[in-house]
């Protein structure tokens, strides 16, 4: 069985400390159980492991007060609870624990179905490190492949994603069926779970919608349009799929120039396969119209993760100006910009002349399949 180490580990490790709670937060699927394991197998101290979804969980946990949670954890200093976000008030009684039980040390995970990270939030203020887990990164697959089995790799990723699971699956059906079990079985319910949200139709016409955008400006108005429902509902919809970590928006750089375009957004869904099981169409790239959507989306994914998992301060744009220049990345650091063009054929670098006027200092980078390694890793 292939078992690949997840760069938060030893972040995570590190972050475990006495009277503090590390959140772990990510979509169904992406490995969080399995990374509790890889975690509890380092960890030298007892610990009680607890499981949000068990009704017992809940009934151990009810009464609240320090001496029900003293006789719980016993001599126990570490504790553990997976889907934490099904255990009502979990933020309160994680305060509770850690103010009153001296050295006791805590990790949650939660799907975002609920947004544990406000559940936990105001309560647990000072007290916690937030960490999100996502599917596999390009640094993490590094660990168990080669160099000279990696190009086939990438073309794989780029249509079925980067689930961890999928490393298990070699048939293409069997990955195909997997991810259309997610998003039917798992996200979708998350999603309609959400603030009695019913019409699972209208939310998946907006993915489709948003898959077949990628890279384009994204109006909200018209996909409302296009959908049939008002601007604000999609506006709400879009939020809901940010918070289960199925999407994710970009917005337009600008310095007050008053030829670029800041005020409509570009969206990436956090995994290729989503993005494909959403449309149906699991075809390898060079037999499909649609390539440079998938290397976009694959590249814009995955830096957001390396910017994540090394903890990065970085703010992120794409730049586009009235007269159609544009750069598909922009990042913001330490006040120095660098864009980024991505390729999937490794052309002549050419500068867009409005952004080489207006920002003669920043840099400047077309990604392709033979850097793409270097730039994520």
């Amino acid at each position: 069985m292939i078992r690949i180490k997840r760069e938060l580990q030893d972040q995570i490790l590190k972050k475990l400390l006495p009277n503090k709670v590390v959140v772990i937060t990510g979509a169904r699927r992406v490995g969080k159980t399995f990374l509790l394991k890889d975690i509890i197998l380092k960890l030298e101290k007892d610990f009680l492991l607890l499981n949000g979804e068990d009704i017992n969980t809940h009934l151990l946990l009810k009464k609240r007060s320090v001496e029900n949670y003293r006789n719980v954890l016993g001599r126990k200093k570490i504790l553990i609870i997976d889907e934490a976000q099904k255990i009502p008030e979990i933020g309160s009684i994680l305060k509770l624990i850690v103010d009153e039980i001296d050295g006791v040390k805590v990790i949650v995970t939660g799907s975002s179905a609920f947004d544990i990270m406000n559940l936990t939030g105001e309560p647990l203020t000072g007290r916690k490190h937030s960490f999100i887990l996502h599917p596999f990164s390009v640094r993490e697959y590094a660990t168990e492949e080669t160099a000279l089995i990696r190009p086939d790799r990438l073309m794989q990723r780029l249509i079925y994603g980067n689930y961890p699971e999928l490393i298990h699956i070699a048939e293409n059906v069997l990955k195909q069926e997997y991810l259309n079990e997610i998003v039917s079985s798992y996200m979708l319910r998350d999603i309609l779970s959400f603030e009695n949200i019913r019409n699972s139709e209208k939310v998946i016409n907006l993915l489709r919608l948003v898959a077949f955008q990628i890279g384009s400006l994204v109006s909200l108005h018209e996909l409302g349009r296009q959908i049939g429902i008002s601007k604000n509902t999609v506006e709400k919809y879009l939020d809901l799929l940010s918070k289960v970590f199925v999407l994710f928006k970009i917005e337009g750089f600008s310095r007050n120039l008053r030829k670029e375009i800041t005020k409509s957004s570009k969206w990436y869904f956090y995994d290729n396969g989503i993005r494909n099981a959403v449309i149906s169409n699991f075809n390898m790239p060079d037999l499909r119209s649609d390539t440079g959507q998938l290397w976009e989306n694959f590249l814009a994914s995955e830096r957001l993760k390396h910017q994540q998992y090394k903890r990065l301060k970085v703010n992120n744009f794409f730049w586009r100006t009235y007269d159609r220049q544009e750069i598909d990345w922009i990042e913001e650091e330490k006040g120095e910009l660098h864009g980024f063009e991505f390729k999937m054929k490794n052309r002549r670098e050419i500068i867009p002349a409005a952004w080489r006027k207006t920002y003669p200092h920043a840099g400047y980078r077309i990604i392709s399949p033979e850097n793409y390694f270097e730039w994520l890793s």
